[in-house]
């Protein structure tokens, strides 16, 4: 296939930066939401599968979506399907806003919602991402990918936790709901107001139905390093689910329930993510960016071990500020990987691949989660565990076992990865696509 430069490459980054303020907004109403809901369900069932199960009916959908989203996104207005996104979340909240306030809000609710809003958010976030070659200069990829990953998401964290755990105890989740409303309103705002460029679009008009749904998977499975870097991702993904499912649970059932600590402990999450995105800003990251990929999930899961392992809230917190503070070197550096790789008037279809293969075993990760931390690693540490002198014997040491069990896995993971050649030689084997 032949290659074509843009006509009309972004000088800067007015554009983005809007959108990216109202994104900011957005994310940190949806993250004070989902605190309190977290708060919320563990005061109802003190169990972790629920807590999992909630973010698996939100991942679920997505990997579903990836089949197809590729060619709509490529096909129609992404300005359209970013607003769409955006007013689906807010029609989900006031569903939740209206069972809470006639006080038939339940658990599955939960699960509903989490599920409408999980599809929706990916064609909103899919729409954006395929976006950035299109509003962002070619030497801030980097730079826009961690302000949009990073920044935004760690500001959230900073953020969200504590205005959530001061107004769901002060006013409840219903103010919280409230707030998140509020938000979507912005971000649907700034969309609206700014002009967001549409790539030519570059189908065969000879091909069926399938042959564009399979056309991302095809692209990809030609391109062995690519092809190796997303084997690399699905594992990492799958892995770090089966931690990561279990983390709210894992501080609540080790805190006597305390929401503040578990909100210091996502606000140094957060601070870390953005003391790290920034510095990633400002440096513009590795110049082989596999390498700055690797060593980024190294050092992320080797700070998730720790937490696990750490029983004072000071610690975890130091753990947390470095787990995140590498964080950003590894999603700047795969999607700057994709977005200088591939032609922007098909990177809809292949970037919904690349999603699906790189998270289809991540709501797996998810089920595992809850499944061993309430049948398995509590039950084994009640029952007297050689590991006790390490993780304690109190309600959640046997998910801090789960926590840094799977973490050391994740790292060992990352150690094999640098002995790929096929993946580590990815730079030299593709060429961007502007060069």
């Amino acid at each position: 296939m032949l290659k074509k430069k843009l006509v009309n490459k972004p000088k800067n980054l007015n554009t983005f930066l809007t959108l990216w303020v109202g994104i900011t907004l957005s994310t940190i109403g949806t993250q004070m939401t989902n605190f309190a809901i977290t708060l919320w369900a563990w005061e109802a069932t003190e169990k972790a599968t629920p807590l999992a199960l909630i973010i698996f009916f939100v991942q679920a959908p997505r990997i579903i979506a990836s089949l197809f989203a590729g060619v709509i996104v490529d096909s129609f207005n992404r300005k359209y399907l970013m607003m769409l996104g955006d007013t689906v979340a807010g029609i989900s909240t006031m569903a939740i806003l209206t069972l809470l306030l006639t006080d038939n809000l339940q658990i599955w609710h939960l699960y509903c919602t989490g599920a409408v809003n999980g599809l929706f958010s990916y064609f909103q976030d899919l729409a954006f991402s395929t976006s950035m070659a299109m509003i962002v200069p070619k030497k801030d990829y980097a730079r826009a990918t961690v302000m949009e990953d990073y920044l935004t998401y760690s500001a959230g964290e900073i953020l969200a936790p504590f205005l959530a755990t001061f107004f769901y105890y002060q006013q409840g989740l219903s103010s919280i709901l409230i707030i998140d409303l509020l938000t979507f309103f912005i971000a649907i705002f700034t969309v609206i107001i700014v002009k967001i460029p549409q790539p030519t679009h570059n189908f065969n008009c000879q091909e069926n139905l399938r042959d564009k749904l399979t056309f991302g998977f095809r692209y990809i499975f030609n391109n062995s390093s690519l092809l190796a870097l997303l084997i690399f991702l699905l594992i990492t993904n799958f892995v770090s689910n089966i931690a990561w499912g279990i983390f709210p649970a894992m501080i609540l059932a080790r805190t006597n329930n305390s929401g503040t600590i578990l909100a210091m402990i996502q606000g140094a999450m957060g601070m870390g993510g953005v003391v790290g995105g920034i510095s990633l800003t400002l440096w513009r990251g590795f110049r082989n960016r596999v390498k700055g990929l690797l060593l980024g999930n190294f050092l992320t899961e080797f700070n998730s071990i720790l937490i696990g392992i750490f029983q004072i809230p000071s610690f975890w917190m130091v753990s947390a500020f470095l787990m995140s503070f590498f964080a950003p070197l590894v999603g700047s550096c795969n999607q700057s990987i994709w977005l200088s790789k591939v032609e922007p008037s098909i990177q809809g279809r292949v970037f919904a691949s690349r999603y699906f293969i790189a998270q289809i075993m991540s709501p797996v990760g998810l089920l595992i989660s809850g499944f061993l931390a309430d049948n398995v690693f509590e039950k084994y540490f009640n029952s007297g565990s050689i590991f006790n002198f390490i993780f304690g014997a109190g309600e959640g040491s046997g998910m801090a076992l789960q926590y840094s069990l799977f973490s050391f896995l994740g790292v060992v993971i990352s150690l094999i990865a640098f002995r790929i050649r096929v993946l580590n030689d990815l730079e030299n084997r593709l060429i961007d696509i502007n060069d």
